[in-house]
């Protein structure tokens, strides 16, 4: 995870922390969410916290009644279950948010979490439970449920940024790429043109495909759509123009004449390459 994705997410985890809830009841909630184990030495904020919820009035930490809980009850126990037990990260743009937990809790925790509406997975890990979550929505709508504000705003910008960041890369490594196969084939028909202009069959070409070579002289960098607008032909006609001056560049004049653009004075027969029935006797 980035440094600057660590820094909001313990700004998260401190603005979690600072939060007082009015009710006493929310912060008895809270303080059986956060539990009698050991606070970690990286979370300095919870022992403030626990410090501060016990001085208000509220005693040791019991057992949380889920079942006939208010909302606000809920929300509360979450969070300091989120802040004793949560973790969330950011790898490579996706957050990814997990309760680590003695494995009978996780399947109470993750039963918990279905009855508000946020199923999340639950396993056992190395003998740990862990209930986690890898979707954003799911993880967001958590998180301001407990109280997140500001930082979950940044959080989630930060993601939207990511996120059009990489839509418009993968635009402009498609439209690159795209580039990159007009200019390929533009140089090889233009070199195709050349080389039967040469020798002057390009001139005994019917004219439709002449005009067509035209145009691809002249607007070498045009796409096979810009070339059709710019003769008022349909794309499918200039491509079978490229193809046939390719072919007979490749082949002589052995090159087989496309049908779309066959004189329009000649036979059905002619145009389908074989010479039609035999004249009777």
């Amino acid at each position: 995870m980035a440094d600057g994705d660590r820094a909001l997410v313990a700004a998260l985890r401190a603005e979690l922390a600072a939060i007082e809830p009015n009710r006493l009841c929310d912060r008895a909630a809270e303080v059986a969410g956060l539990g009698t184990g050991a606070i970690r030495g990286d979370r300095p904020a919870l022992g403030r916290l626990m410090v501060r919820l016990l001085r208000d009035g509220v005693t040791a930490p019991r057992p949380f009644a889920w079942e006939g809980a208010a909302d606000h009850c809920r929300a509360a126990w979450l969070r300091g279950r989120f802040l004793a037990r949560g973790s969330l990260s950011v790898a490579h743009g996706r957050l990814h948010l997990e309760f680590v937990v003695a494995p009978e809790e996780s399947v109470q925790l993750g039963a918990r979490l279905a009855s508000v509406g946020l199923p999340a997975g639950v396993r056992i890990r190395r003998g740990r439970g862990v209930v986690t979550w890898k979707g954003a929505d799911e993880i967001g709508t958590f998180l301001r449920w407990v109280g997140a504000g500001s930082s979950l705003f940044e959080l989630e910008s930060r993601q939207v940024g990511r996120a059009v960041r990489g839509d418009l890369n993968r635009l402009l490594n498609a439209e690159s790429a795209n580039l990159e196969r007009v200019a390929a084939a533009s140089a090889r028909q233009l070199e195709a043109i050349a080389a039967i202009d040469a020798d002057g069959r390009l001139a005994s070409m019917p004219e439709q495909v002449r005009a067509v070579a035209a145009v691809r002289r002249a607007i070498p960098e045009a796409s096979l759509g810009e070339l059709a607008a710019e003769l008022a032909i349909p794309r499918g006609r200039v491509q079978r123009a490229l193809e046939r001056i390719e072919t007979a560049a490749l082949h002589g004049n052995d090159g087989v004449p496309d049908p779309g653009f066959g004189d329009p004075g000649a036979s059905r027969a002619e145009r389908h390459g074989h010479d039609g029935p035999a004249a009777s006797v």
